[in-house]
């Protein structure tokens, strides 16, 4: 064969493959309305992007931030009716946002930073702070409800036992272990992540939307750790990997493999235990997972809500031994079929409880 016949073979391939990954995201694009998109600029320079909802009719003072985990972005807090946490907490009259981490959805780096040069310390010092200051001026209060899903309650952790935690009325932590007791299967597959991403990220993003068809169909390995496959509807699934999976950095990577290697949840030079500090937490607190959460599962829980020092801490396990129709796994919280009618109004009354009315 010749060099130009196998260049123009090559050339096909690539037209194929960008054809069909646009007829994916075509295919399974959000049809809802979407959210206020907002800046929020960090001190070392990152454009965070935030997507506010404001309520029709405003009933409390506090506006609730609500924060994404590893590998997602906003829209796993604000995806199409009847899945988006933040549509339900608008609808109960809050003034209510989501945020794409650095590295994440929109958000864009400085000039001459990489897009995934960061790590879990960058999130927890550079992007809360900002997005938080953005959020209270526009909401004009003093402080606001944090929930966060996954690595969202660990950023929302750290901010609270830290100086930033003062603008943080209650914590919301679904499905966010403050421990890391895996099974060795399991950190290896994470350290087997973390080097595929070496040295920039592992980009699974493509990987996903390109899969996006074939899901709920075909069940792809491992992802009964993240999910439980039977928990959410197929359609939903699709929607699901061809929009709001995105890729993860390799600093980032590398300091979650040492937090699960070691058992530890702390800063990345070891000198701020993260853990700790959670004892002199005063705020309210939720704790809240899934019954087959693979990530977070119940004894996690159960044992970072004893470390909490908050006189008003609370527990919630959602599972069928629980009165819950199915046993919600790690994303299952957000995205199970159950989850706008069992787990949704449960999170807002708890919120509703201790925010200020208007």
């Amino acid at each position: 064969m010749s060099p130009g016949i196998a260049g123009g073979i090559v050339v096909a391939l690539l037209l194929a493959a960008a054809g069909y990954l646009r007829a994916v995201r075509h295919a399974y694009r959000l049809r809802g309305d979407r959210p206020e998109q907002l800046w929020a600029r960090t001190a070392d320079g990152w454009d965070i992007a935030v997507h506010q909802r404001k309520p029709s009719v405003r009933r409390f003072r506090e506006p609730v931030l609500l924060c994404h985990g590893l590998a997602t972005n906003h829209l796993n807090l604000d995806f199409d009716p009847p899945y988006s946490l933040a549509r339900a907490f608008a609808e109960a009259g809050f003034h209510v946002a989501s945020l794409d981490w650095r590295g994440a959805g929109a958000s864009r780096p400085p000039r001459g930073r990489g897009r995934f040069d960061y790590d879990a310390d960058d999130l927890i010092t550079q992007d809360a702070p900002a997005v938080m200051d953005l959020l209270l001026r526009e909401s004009g209060a003093e402080e606001l409800f944090w929930v966060g899903h996954s690595l969202g309650g660990l950023v929302g952790y750290a901010v609270l036992g830290g100086p930033a935690g003062g603008r943080v009325r209650g914590l919301c932590a679904l499905g966010a272990p403050v421990y890391f007791h895996y099974p060795r299967w399991l950190v290896r597959v994470m350290r087997a992540c973390t080097w595929l991403a070496w040295p920039v990220a592992f980009r699974q993003r493509l990987f996903s939307l390109a899969c996006a068809p074939w899901a709920g169909r075909l069940t792809l390995p491992l992802s009964d750790v993240l999910i439980n496959p039977k928990a959410i509807a197929p359609l939903v699934l699709r929607s699901m990997y061809a929009n709001l999976i995105d890729s993860m950095g390799y600093r980032l990577l590398r300091q979650l493999d040492d937090w699960t290697a070691h058992d530890r949840f702390c800063s990345r030079d070891g000198g701020t235990d993260y853990r700790a500090r959670l004892s002199a937490v005063t705020q309210p607190v939720l704790v809240l997972g899934g019954t087959r959460d693979g990530l977070a599962p119940p004894t996690a829980i159960s044992r970072q809500a004893a470390l909490l020092g908050s006189p008003d801490k609370t527990v919630m396990l959602f599972g069928r031994e629980n009165g819950e129709g199915l046993d919600y796994g790690h994303g299952d919280l957000l995205f199970g079929v159950g989850a706008p009618s069992e787990v949704y109004p449960r999170i807002v009354a708890w919120v509703a409880e201790r925010a200020t009315p208007l």
